[in-house]
């Protein structure tokens, strides 16, 4: 396991864990990444690629699929019981930590992410494959209880705006000034107005990674985050574009640090900058 000073050490899992581990029958291995075709192209022996957009969210209402259809999801990845699943993805693992999230809130807990990912997992020459396996369903269902409190919705939000809690924009400097609605290689998903929430830090996400896509020890991270004002005295909203980024900053903070009160607003600024009426900053 990682350690380096982190609250909740079995929220991650290192490469030579995972490379020691691999065909255990209680680890099953996901991939989810930004790029949907990625996991054809090459994968970890033994992985499922979970879409994360046609698997986990539902198919009409921007929302995720339900406790149901996440069992269900999980039951056809043979997962059981006792079942560790480890989740990674590219991209430092961006969407690899939104799928941690939302299994999280959905009430699934025995979860990983792969420290460093598909980056550190190339680095160091380990192999990938194109065979997709095979698992039986399991029949698994969800039964712990859902986590409300890791999410914000829009209306706590506004409320929030002028309370203790502190927000953290980990969009890039140029969507946080206003100066782009999105990354340009991700233009689907658009607010109608640039900008930020008033009085909200920004603190990319990825500044919580090293370059081989590990995240920062704890002593650094604590460092990144009190330099903005973001502590563990103080609620805080982390938000993004699609809440997919935040989900990153949301993991480092809550999991890897320990602060008690961290929620993610998946709506983030494709939901804020489009609502009528709401106070929106520039610069």
């Amino acid at each position: 396991m990682t350690t380096n000073g982190y609250a909740n050490p079995g929220a991650l899992v290192s490469t030579e864990w995972l490379a020691e581990r691999l065909h255990e029958p209680n680890i099953r291995v996901v991939e989810v990444d930004e790029d949907t075709t990625a996991y054809e192209r090459g994968h970890i022996s033994g992985a499922v690629g979970w879409n994360w957009t046609t698997d986990l969210h539902t198919p009409v209402v921007r929302d995720y699929v339900g406790r149901e259809a996440l069992s269900s999801l999980l039951s056809a990845a043979g997962v059981t019981d006792q079942t560790k699943v480890v989740l990674y993805g590219g991209n430092h693992n961006w969407f690899a930590a939104y799928a941690y999230w939302i299994l999280r809130l959905r009430g699934y807990t025995t979860v990983a992410l792969l420290n460093g990912g598909r980056t550190k997992w190339e680095l160091e020459n380990r192999p990938l494959t194109q065979e997709i396996p095979e698992y039986a369903a399991t029949g698994f269902a969800l039964t712990g209880p859902e986590r409300p409190e890791i999410r914000a919705m829009r209306d706590e939000v506004l409320a929030e705006e002028d309370g203790p809690t502190r927000l953290v924009d980990v969009r890039s400097p140029e969507e946080y000034r206003g100066e782009k609605l999105a990354p340009d290689h991700l233009p689907q998903e658009q607010a109608y107005v640039p900008g930020h929430i008033p009085g909200a830090a920004n603190i990319p996400w990825a500044r919580a990674a090293n370059d081989d896509g590990t995240f920062k020890s704890a002593d650094e991270l604590i460092a990144l985050y009190a330099e903005n004002g973001i502590t563990a005295d103080n609620p805080v909203i982390a938000y993004c574009r699609i809440g997919e980024r935040s989900s990153h900053t949301w993991f480092a903070l809550y999991e890897l640090l320990g602060y008690p009160n961290v929620r993610n607003y998946d709506g983030s600024w494709t939901e804020y900058g489009s609502m009528v009426g709401v106070p929106v900053q520039l610069g």
